[in-house]
């Protein structure tokens, strides 16, 4: 497919720019208030509250994108509720809220400046947000192979987020898959979930010109252990863009 920034025909219209501001006003309001909330309920349930306030402001996120921008996101697939690693394409900050809403206990291994953003950067890291420092190369992945590790020992995993191509991507563009997730793979015999979206073809990557429709992410089958290292890598990298592909053929992306 051809990778395009504006993958949906037609003009933005002066009430859709409008929507697209009163949409950001209401998540940064929103963002500070759950923010505010959340530091009682973290003073009342520590054990639990890294996982509830981000399940209300994530779910609080998808309401106001249907109700100021008239787009919703359709799940399909089963969403695991195991420990397992969710291996996804990336292409916007939507396909973010939407698999980590899909999943009931999730957290991501993310870029150590995601981990700055004020009040749900920091919520981030209550949840179990595991934080990778990219100069350190093989050391930063043997030390992310151990904290998962220490998380499955003491039950505290559960659905472990990876974007295997480290950035976001155009609609149609596809990048070379890196292999953190068949490196973790590997260290803890964790079944691997791909999982396709089509959300940069209603939400750009970098956020504004956002458009009504069904943006749709779906989880895959689960890539078991037993196959060795470059083969699940060719598997998951095809399983994933092929599927993104049809998912994005559907919302009109041309090849």
């Amino acid at each position: 497919m051809r990778a395009i920034d504006s993958p949906v025909p037609g003009r933005m219209t002066p009430w859709q720019w409008v929507q697209n501001v009163l949409f950001y006003i209401h998540i940064a309001l929103a963002t500070i208030l759950i923010g505010a909330w959340g530091l009682v309920i973290l003073l009342i349930d520590r054990q639990n509250g890294g996982q509830r306030v981000p399940d209300v402001w994530l779910a609080h996120l998808l309401r106001a994108a249907r109700w100021h921008l008239r787009l919703k996101v359709e799940v399909r697939g089963t969403p695991p509720r195991h420990d397992c690693l969710v291996a996804a394409k990336h292409q916007c900050f939507l396909d973010i809220i939407a698999i980590a809403e899909a999943v009931p206990r999730r957290s991501f291994i993310m870029k150590r400046e995601v981990m700055r953003i004020p009040i749900m950067g920091w919520f981030a890291v209550r949840a179990g947000c595991i934080p990778i420092d990219r100069t350190k190369g093989k050391d930063a992945m043997k030390a992310i192979a151990a904290q998962i590790a220490r998380r499955m020992e003491a039950g505290r995993l559960g659905q472990l987020i990876i974007y295997p191509e480290g950035t976001r991507t155009r609609p149609g563009e596809r990048r070379p898959y890196k292999h953190g997730v068949g490196t973790f793979r590997n260290a803890t015999g964790l079944d691997v979930v791909p999982v396709a979206v089509n959300t940069g073809m209603f939400w750009p990557r970098k956020g504004w010109g956002i458009r009504p429709g069904r943006a749709v992410i779906e989880f895959l089958p689960a890539i078991g252990p037993g196959a060795d290292h470059d083969a699940f890598m060719i598997e998951l990298a095809t399983t994933i863009e092929d599927n993104s592909d049809r998912l994005m053929a559907e919302a009109g992306l041309s090849r």
